[in-house]
């Protein structure tokens, strides 16, 4: 990673995005959607809060299955808006966080619903290079084995972070990506410039044919998909 990378808000700064009504968890996790947030809030926290509806960005706080708070913040779509979300919610004390998203199977083999650990972002989004990173930027290392280790089965490696969902098959050339998607880089780059541990895990939201041609999740699938992935993820942030 380049030595530029720029600062997010610092602590106790205001936040713009963000307008908690509720208490900030020292751990949190990103999804992108904020139906997902709702989903995940209400399948793995008890008696949750929303901690933010501001801009439709839907956060809840709760406590996880091991009794401990957590918060379930959505980050919208693409690089630009999740970067906002992670600098406002370090700013707010945030200490640990893990995207839990969707994703475009690269790799061949992958089906719908699997779950793949990524441990790498190509950066081929706007966002992580106006941060300052170089060509790839890293998961927090700990934080990623502990996913492993909660996981076993889902897959390990690098993903590529775009900024287009509609891309006409113009994908970026990445041979040894398994996955495609749009927040990740800007996720790590934000988080290593603040000292903050982020991972991520995705779950395959699409596939492609040899010709390009999309075939797109159930919504039931990618419910149990997603919460598969959020149990493993609350207990990741366990560890």
């Amino acid at each position: 990673m380049a030595g530029s990378l720029k600062s997010p808000p610092v602590a106790g700064s205001d936040p713009i995005h963000l307008q908690p009504t509720a208490e900030l968890a020292e751990r949190v996790l990103l999804p992108g959607d904020p139906g997902r947030a709702l989903a995940l809030a209400q399948l793995l926290l008890e008696q949750p809060l929303m901690f933010n509806h501001h801009r439709g960005l839907w956060g809840y706080t709760g406590a996880a299955p091991d009794g401990e708070p957590l918060t379930i913040q959505a980050t919208g779509m693409g690089g630009p808006s999740a970067a906002i979300v992670l600098s406002e919610l370090i700013a707010l004390g945030v200490k640990r966080a893990i995207r839990v998203g969707t994703c475009g199977a690269l790799a061949p083999g992958l089906e719908l619903g699997e779950l793949i650990i990524a441990s790498e972002a190509i950066g081929a989004d706007g966002t992580s290079r106006a941060l300052g990173a170089g060509e790839r930027v890293a998961a927090d290392v700990q934080l990623t084995e502990a996913l492993i280790v909660q996981a076993p089965s889902a897959r390990c490696g690098v993903v590529v972070s775009v900024d287009l969902f509609y891309d006409n098959g113009r994908r970026p050339s990445a041979p040894e990506a398994l996955a495609i998607e749009m927040e990740a880089a800007a996720l790590f780059a934000v988080g290593a410039t603040a000292g903050l541990p982020v991972a991520c895990m995705l779950a395959v939201s699409d596939t492609f044919d040899p010709n390009g041609v999309r075939r797109r999740i159930e919504d039931a699938a990618l419910l149990a998909a997603a919460e598969r992935m959020g149990a493993a993820a609350v207990a990741a942030l366990s560890d």
